[in-house]
């Protein structure tokens, strides 16, 4: 998936990555992908020789042109995961860019975002969206607070709150203790659950908080 390209890179240095299939855990998936219709997305949904079931995959396919009669396409986002606030609505792929300009801008001061996730938060009035960082240092010059403090100012999200390392390990922790498979467990990029949203803030690092522009968050009035 598109969001861990650029992990990917990183450990494979050099060497050319290519892929021939698209798989889950569970199976391989055959797409059919000549409908009467051409419309620009698809949303996959799967099923077994026998026909007896269906499965919604959830992602959604854009298909960029054929290799004779193959086609090829490109994973473009998750079905319904979706940041909204009144009429404002932000999608995975929107999101995922925006961390990717957050990535280049850090990357300058030894660090990258190594995983984020995100929430609409409706406590104040107009509500904002919050994006939380647990950054992965590549130089020995840079810590988490100091890389913070000077890319806030150029990221332009909502709000920013950069977590200690390790916080998404223990999201990924309580997610199995929950019942959530460790197979198919996969870092949530929007959360709506409390004790998950409190496990965030509770992990936020001291003076990383990028507040909204014009407005003081409740961690600096109670600070």
């Amino acid at each position: 998936m598109a969001q861990y390209i650029g992990i990917l890179k990183y450990y494979s240095g050099d060497l050319p990555m290519a892929c021939t299939m698209y798989a889950s855990s569970e199976c391989y998936f055959g797409l059919n992908l000549r409908p009467l219709s051409d419309p620009s997305e698809y949303d996959m949904v799967t099923t077994t020789y026998a026909g007896l079931n269906l499965y919604r995959v959830s992602d959604v396919l854009r298909v960029t042109g054929f290799h004779n009669a193959a086609p090829q396409f490109q994973f473009v986002r998750r079905k319904n995961v979706l940041l909204s606030i009144e009429s404002d609505k932000t999608d995975e792929a929107e999101l995922q860019l925006a961390l990717e300009r957050a990535s280049a801008l850090l990357r300058p001061h030894g660090a990258s975002v190594a995983e984020y996730t995100s929430q609409a938060c409706t406590k104040s009035i107009p509500g904002h969206y919050v994006v939380y960082w647990e950054l992965l240092s590549m130089g020995a010059g840079a810590t988490a607070g100091d890389t913070a403090k000077e890319a806030d100012s150029s990221v332009g999200l909502r709000e920013t709150r950069v977590v200690r390392a390790g916080t998404f390990e223990e999201l990924m922790d309580c997610a199995i203790s929950r019942g959530a498979s460790i197979n198919q467990y996969k870092a949530p990029r929007c959360v709506t659950f409390p004790p998950i949203i409190e496990l965030l803030d509770s992990r936020v690092c001291p003076a990383t908080s990028a507040p909204r522009c014009g407005t003081e968050t409740p961690a600096r009035r109670s600070g």
